[in-house]
């Protein structure tokens, strides 16, 4: 095979199980010989796909598609600005999608590109929720019985749901919550989970970055008898250095890190072994060469992966963060959303979910294809995002 550059860039947008997802596909100047890559950014999908198709395919025409490094870089600071969501997003896309077209022309999975397999399927965790403490224990139970380890358990959402809301007249429309109840409940939850179920199954939570400092601290230190796996996003990015006085408080281990943009905002709290667990979304810091490093930087301090895996990302990018899972010797668990049939006939080749362990497949690249004609069917909606708009009892907004 010749030189093959890139000859077009361009986003593809579907929501087949009605979450919008972003797709990149580069295409080449060898016929059939295209890549994929996750740009999902749910509720900016318009303004990513601008990104991708007006600024980085005429930017990116014409260059050698082996030069992962250097594009990267170049679409990094192309802009001048730097690091902002829709950017990051859009240079993910490009970014595994080159990975995912030098993987074709290695005739090679990119996880052996990456160095190999560290294992042969990434541990799984899965998201229980329930409006009563009854309906949470059942669904707990329904993946023990599917063999899952892991299971972050969650009492009325993110939040939870208050039982009385006092608001001044006049208050504004959005999601409400008192982070007192929510903080009493989720003790309550463990307490009734754990005796239900005792210390086989691993649990975890996420507080969603919806307590104060304090409040984390405090609850950290309640939550030990209770043996968590993890307590994910206890604090937003901005009070970080909040965490050096709940890691001298309390031994229960930290997952933080979804919101953030940069993998140097993380330097800090992996350096002085501040979290367990690094939280990424690997679309919103730029895909799998940023990642990679990071996941490089974590091992020498002992930290763990736990990349970001909801719903709002796409089965292509579910298999990017199953090819790092399976090649970082420091892998800690994989959140699992789940891909349901419709996705699975969208994205053939999307990774298996078998007895609490996801497995990529043994194709070149990343393994995924995406059937553009039935993607089509599924259009993407713009519409104002409501679940973020998140208020205390007072009226006043909160990060959501």
């Amino acid at each position: 095979m010749g030189n093959v550059v890139i000859r077009k860039v361009r986003a593809i947008l579907t929501a087949p199980n009605n979450i919008n997802l972003i797709v990149v596909k580069v295409e080449t100047n060898e016929p059939e010989l295209y890549g994929l890559g996750c740009a999902t950014f749910a509720y900016r999908e318009n303004a990513v796909k601008l990104m991708v198709e007006e600024y980085f395919s005429p930017l990116l025409e014409g260059r050698n598609v082996a030069d992962i490094e250097d594009i990267w870089h170049l679409m990094n600071n192309n802009s001048y600005w730097r690091n902002g969501p829709v950017t990051n997003n859009a240079i993910s896309g490009v970014d595994m999608a080159l990975w995912d077209i030098k993987g074709k022309m290695a005739n090679m999975p990119v996880y052996d590109l990456l160095g190999g397999k560290s294992r042969q399927g990434a541990a799984v965790y899965r998201h229980a929720d329930g409006a009563s403490l009854e309906q949470v224990l059942e669904n707990v139970q329904k993946f023990i019985e599917q063999k899952v380890r892991h299971v972050r358990v969650q009492w009325g959402g993110y939040g939870g749901r208050a039982d009385t809301l006092n608001k001044p007249d006049g208050a504004s429309d959005g999601v409400y919550y008192d982070p007192d109840q929510y903080v009493n409940n989720t003790l309550k939850l463990f307490d009734y989970v754990r005796g239900k179920i005792g210390f086989d199954t691993e649990l975890l939570h996420d507080c969603h970055e919806r307590i104060t400092g304090i409040e984390a601290v405090r609850l950290a230190k309640q939550l030990e008898p209770y043996r968590l796996f993890f307590l994910e996003d206890v604090l937003s990015p901005e009070q970080g250095e909040w965490l050096r006085m709940l890691r001298s408080q309390s031994c229960t281990p930290i997952a933080l890190g979804e919101l953030y943009n940069n993998p140097k905002e993380w330097d800090y709290l992996i350096a002085n072994r501040l979290i367990d667990f690094i939280r990424v979304h690997v679309s919103q810091i730029g895909g799998i060469t940023p990642a990679r490093k990071l996941a490089v930087f974590c091992e020498q301090f002992g930290v763990r992966t736990a990349w970001h895996g909801p719903g709002d990302v796409s089965p292509v990018g579910h298999m990017a963060n199953v090819h790092l899972d399976l090649v970082s010797h420091n892998f800690g668990i994989q959140e699992w959303a789940g891909v349901n049939e419709t996705l699975h006939e969208v994205f053939p080749g999307s990774p298996q979910l078998k007895d609490g362990y996801v497995y990529a497949n043994d194709r070149p690249g990343l393994g995924i294809d995406i059937n553009e004609e039935l993607a089509e069917k599924y259009p993407c909606k713009t519409q104002v995002t409501t679940w973020t708009q998140t208020r205390l009892p007072d009226g006043s907004i909160n990060t959501p």
